[in-house]
């Protein structure tokens, strides 16, 4: 597709909404059409499951039951959103996609890559981000940072062992597709993460022009 499909990544705090903001900027000055969006969610209908996993509740939900409703909150997505922006040529930005499941579902909760790889083949196709940025910061500092923003959602509600495993496995992924993934880190002040990202703009600028 000629458009470009850009995805932010990282645990808690890591500063992904605001950057990407910084980022669309920056694309929009340079004339390029933007869309911004998130997962899970980014359509009315994936929204509503949005809230259904992130909800606090005091039923326990079912590993598989989230991992369903992440790719069906997806599918409705990539269906509605992400490939009519793509085909138009425009930049879709997406704060978290499919790594977020391998980090989440597989590494956080546990699930075999596998079971996760048949349904990213079953709902994506051959849909992946063109690049992705992870902001990776110490989970004590991510935590404390998602905490000032006010009530907790359920998956923030999580305890530390859960979100470094998140982290590990989220740097296991940029290490093995070290061509996709651009690691920043997202410890410093905000100044200082978006000199990083600065970097970033060449390199996309010229996937536009091919």
């Amino acid at each position: 597709m000629p458009g470009l499909f850009i995805t932010l990544e990282g645990p808690e705090g890591a500063g992904k909404t605001t950057n990407r903001t910084f980022i669309a900027d920056y694309l929009q000055q340079q004339g390029v059409e933007v869309v911004l969006t998130r997962e899970p969610g980014g359509t009315p209908l994936a929204e509503q499951v949005r809230e259904l996993l992130l909800a606090p509740s005091n039923e326990v939900m079912a590993v598989d039951t989230e991992l369903l409703l992440m790719f069906a909150a997806r599918a409705q997505h990539i269906a509605e959103k992400i490939k009519p922006a793509l085909q138009r040529g425009a930049v879709v930005l997406c704060d978290r996609f499919t790594d977020a499941t391998y980090a989440y579902q597989g590494g956080g909760r546990g699930l075999s890559q596998q079971r996760i790889q048949i349904l990213e083949q079953f709902v994506q196709g051959d849909l992946r981000p063109d690049l992705t940025l992870l902001f990776d910061l110490p989970i004590e500092e991510g935590l404390k940072r998602a905490a000032a923003r006010g009530r907790l959602d359920r998956f923030e509600q999580e305890h530390q062992a859960f979100f470094q495993r998140v982290r590990e496995a989220y740097l296991v992924r940029a290490k093995q597709e070290p061509e996709r993934f651009s690691v920043i880190d997202a410890a410093p002040i905000l100044s200082e993460v978006q000199e990083q990202i600065k970097c970033l703009f060449p390199r996309i600028m010229e996937r536009l022009s091919v």
